[in-house]
């Protein structure tokens, strides 16, 4: 495959947990390429001793992604073939793949997609939340002021959203969708993917925060979040309006938690932020 004037990178799939879902093609293409750039050599190393694959492989990541991509530039120009994987799925996405596909781009040189498993389509396909329309926005921001920052400027976005989340940022990402995205949200917990367990755990954010609250253990593996957008029809009501409405529920007998609920189904605001509005109102008996 070194036998062209200027090389191809191609951009090669790979299981994200089931080694079975690894397609022909791929195996293929790795099999032939003169090079494998991998975001973990000892990783994608189990890939290739299952296969049967001893294409050599260079280390490609985000902290040697400056020094690396003019080195595999220089290869591709002299004709080689490059076959670019990440630890699980598509590599680009949400990885430094990105850089250099762009590079190569720039360059002039042939990229190549070779179809795979990717985790964002697999939970959504299953997760049972609307398809037609999606946005993805990949891992969940760590600091808690940014990641916040980040659920604000999608409170009112209408598409299914999906994210990336780690283990142990689940529980506080969870108490910060409940606050800025409201406790009834439906939310999907997809995780271990394609795996021995494989889990999905469908709910309201709420649900979901007393689901982990109760069990024992923390939560593992590699979690992909599915949540419901915006309703289109909820109301924009104002502060007094809100407030108008609670006054109205409490004064029929409903408790104030349950007003706040029901108000929370039919508005922008968070259940948390109507329920300390209903503490506030001083009911005349």
């Amino acid at each position: 495959m070194s036998n062209r004037q200027t090389g191809i990178l191609y951009i090669v799939g790979t299981p994200i947990g089931n080694l079975e879902d690894m397609t022909f093609r791929g195996v293929r293409i790795l099999q032939t390429v003169d090079l494998i750039a991998a975001e973990d050599t000892r990783h994608t190393g189990k890939l290739l001793q299952h296969f049967q694959i001893q294409t050599p492989q260079l280390s490609y990541h985000d902290h040697n992604r400056t020094t690396r991509i003019p080195q595999l530039i220089g290869k591709l120009r002299t004709g080689e073939a490059i076959a670019l994987v990440s630890d699980a799925g598509m590599p680009g996405i949400s990885d430094p793949g990105y850089e250099l596909v762009k590079a190569c781009i720039s360059e002039g040189v042939a990229v190549v997609p070779i179809p795979g498993a990717s985790a964002v389509i697999t939970a959504l396909s299953a997760a049972g939340l609307p398809t037609d329309k999606f946005v993805f926005e990949g891992f969940l921001l760590a600091k808690t002021t940014q990641r916040r920052q980040q659920l604000e400027l999608l409170k009112a976005e209408t598409r299914t959203m999906v994210f990336y989340e780690s283990p142990h940022r689940l529980k506080a990402s969870l108490q910060d969708l409940e606050e800025i995205f409201g406790g009834e949200r439906q939310i999907v917990m997809a995780r271990e993917l394609t795996k021995f367990y494989e889990e999905f755990w469908r709910g309201s954010i709420t649900d979901a925060i007393s689901y982990y609250g109760k069990r024992k253990k923390e939560p593992q593996g590699e979690y992909t979040l599915v949540i419901s957008g915006k309703s289109p029809n909820q109301d924009q009501l104002s502060l007094e309006q809100i407030k108008a409405e609670l006054t109205y529920m409490i004064s029929q007998g409903m408790p104030r938690s349950q007003a706040s609920r029901e108000l929370a189904k039919i508005t922008s605001l968070p259940r948390r932020q109507i329920y300390q509005l209903a503490l506030s109102i001083d009911m005349v008996e």
